[in-house]
């Protein structure tokens, strides 16, 4: 097994880091509002309770929640990357997995109980009450993006080594 990183200078990594950031702001942007209407979509499917106005409105809202959703998330993405590597505590996965926060206000707005959940997803995301916390970047519905978030692992890793090769 070779090691990818010896020999990138920290400069290489940085550039490849930022690479990658805009690549996965590029992604959530594109793909988060659809991402949003969808789990509002399938939630009211599963739970088949409401009547046609109150689904309309909540198909509505769960359009602007979309909206609303990917520029907050993308917002704090660019915050995230704009911080030094080293001062970055918190991965992409982890801001985007705040996106649940838009549908869940649109289904609790009309009245949609919490779906059962296994005690593992209870314990590791309380707030997430419908389910629809995303295990990948690829779960956001383009699949090329979930392979983004572990080359940006990578590529910050590769700036911290670098450094840490230079100190004495």
């Amino acid at each position: 097994m070779t090691d990818q990183s010896a020999g990138v200078s920290e400069r290489e990594a940085l550039a490849r880091l930022r690479s990658i950031g805009e690549e996965i702001v590029d992604g959530v942007e594109r793909c988060l509002p659809a991402w949003v209407e969808c789990r509002v979509r399938d939630i009211l499917d599963a739970w088949a309770r409401l009547d046609e106005p109150s689904r309309r409105r909540a198909e509505t809202d769960a359009t602007a929640a979309g909206t609303h959703a990917a520029a907050r998330v993308a917002g704090q993405l660019r915050d995230l990357f704009a911080l030094d590597p080293a001062e970055q505590r918190v991965t992409p996965l982890e801001v985007v997995r705040s996106a649940v926060r838009e549908p869940t206000e649109v289904l609790r707005s009309v009245g949609v109980p919490p779906v059962v959940r296994d005690a593992f997803d209870e314990r590791t995301v309380p707030d997430d009450v419908y389910g629809l916390t995303p295990r990948t970047l690829g779960d956001l519905g383009d699949e090329s993006l979930a392979p983004l978030h572990l080359a940006w692992g990578l590529a910050k890793a590769a700036v911290l080594r670098s450094r840490a090769e230079r100190q004495p």
